[in-house]
Order: C-alpha cells, then sequence, then structure tokens
C-alpha cells in the first residue's frame, strides 16, 4: 500500500470511529442537556409512590392545570379532554378524563404522547397513572375514558401559576399489524 493510501485509509478509519462515538453518546447527551439544563422531563413511567408519598398539600397556593388533546392526522380518532381546566393545590392527588373514539371501521391501536408546558413545570408534575403509559387498543366505533391521575410537587416554582398537559394520539401501525394477524390466526385455528 502506498504511504498516501495508507493516510487516507487512516483518516477514513478514524473519521469512521468518532462518528461512531458520537452517534452513540448522542442519546445520553440528549438527556442531560433536556433534564438537567432545560429541566425536561423524558421519562415515561409513573411516578413513584416514594417520590409522592412525602409530599405535603400546599393549601396557601393554586395552580391551574389546562388539558389539551390532539390526534395525528393518520388517526382516525377523536380525543379531548373531558374537562379544560382544573384549579389544583399543589401536593394533593388528582384525576381527570380524556375521551377517545376511533371513528374507523377497524380496530387501532394507538400511543399518546404527552406534553407539559412550561418546560419548567415537566419535573413538578407528576402521573401516577395515565393511559400513555401502555399502547391503547379501540374496537370499530369504541369511545372509552382514558384516567389520568396527577400531583403537582409543590416544590413548583412560585413564578408558574399556569401548566398544560397535553397529550397527541399517533396510530402505531406494527401494534395494530400484530392484532390483525392474532385474529387472523384465531379465525384459522377456529375453522373446522
Amino acid at each position: 500500500m502506498k504511504p498516501t493510501a495508507l493516510k487516507t485509509f487512516r483518516t477514513i478509519a478514524l473519521v469512521s470511529l468518532g462518528s461512531f462515538v458520537f452517534a452513540f453518546s448522542l442519546v445520553p447527551l440528549y438527556r442531560i442537556a433536556c433534564e438537567k439544563v432545560f429541566g425536561i422531563k423524558l421519562e415515561q413511567g409513573p411516578a413513584g409512590e416514594a417520590r409522592v408519598a412525602g409530599m405535603q398539600a400546599d393549601v396557601n397556593r393554586t395552580v391551574t392545570v389546562e388539558f389539551d388533546g390532539t390526534v395525528n392526522s393518520k388517526l382516525p380518532w377523536a380525543f379531548k379532554p373531558q374537562t379544560l381546566s382544573l384549579q389544583v393545590t399543589p401536593g394533593k392527588m388528582y384525576e381527570v378524563n380524556y375521551i377517545a373514539r376511533n371513528t374507523a371501521d377497524h380496530a387501532i391501536v394507538g400511543n399518546a404522547a404527552p406534553s407539559v408546558a412550561p418546560s419548567t413545570a415537566s419535573t413538578f408534575f407528576n402521573k401516577t397513572e395515565c393511559f400513555c403509559f401502555t399502547e391503547q387498543m379501540l374496537a370499530a366505533g369504541e369511545e372509552r375514558l382514558m384516567p389520568v391521575r396527577f400531583i403537582v410537587d409543590p416544590a413548583l416554582p412560585a413564578h408558574v401559576g399556569t401548566i398544560t398537559l397535553s397529550y397527541t394520539f399517533f396510530s402505531n401501525d406494527s401494534a395494530t399489524a400484530r392484532l390483525v394477524d392474532g385474529a387472523q390466526a384465531h379465525v384459522a385455528r377456529s375453522a373446522p
């Protein structure tokens, strides 16, 4: 191999290795930037009992929580909150419902992506129960109440007086395909 070809090969190998390392470091860097620098909570699971058990209600304060719900254009569902806003006492548990209805002529699985605004409030908004933690399957024409149980941490900064909890439902095509495949397999097993 010629010296220039060897140098070019080394350069390409180093650039490839650097790109590989950089790509793997993006996820932890993104998590650090969102959670530590900007205060955006990325976890999708329920707040643990230990986390909310010690919270004491701040009876001298109320916060307005607004609720919003939309669906991605590829999902033939209607989705909205049952309550548009609620005055809450930080440290107290609350439950609200969203209403979802499948307007299609077949079963569809969807997933909800939550969002809390302002972003600084996301680490202080704790969901202990939520339909967003799991896939949701609605049969053709089915309508269902979907509860959200939450508690606002009393440590919420004093300048935050309103929090908006928003969900967008997306079609989960792979889960819907599994559902259809499972139903077809069941029919095939039941056939004489």
